[in-house]
């Protein structure tokens, strides 16, 4: 999702990816990333709750 520098800061964005991006937008949703293999929202949207529980 991108670099956080506090637990605040990782909240924040994985609160703003998931309300601006995935609640917005289709599952069929294309992205590519800076870095990793390109996806569609869809395929991410189950690691959501994995990555809000590993926290920062």
């Amino acid at each position: 999702m991108g670099k956080t520098t506090s637990p605040e800061n990782f909240t924040s964005l994985l609160n703003d990816v998931s309300e601006r991006l995935f609640d917005a937008l289709p599952d069929d949703t294309w992205f590519y990333p800076g870095h990793g293999d390109d996806s569609t929202l869809g395929e991410q949207k189950p690691h959501l709750d994995k990555w809000r529980a590993r926290g920062w």
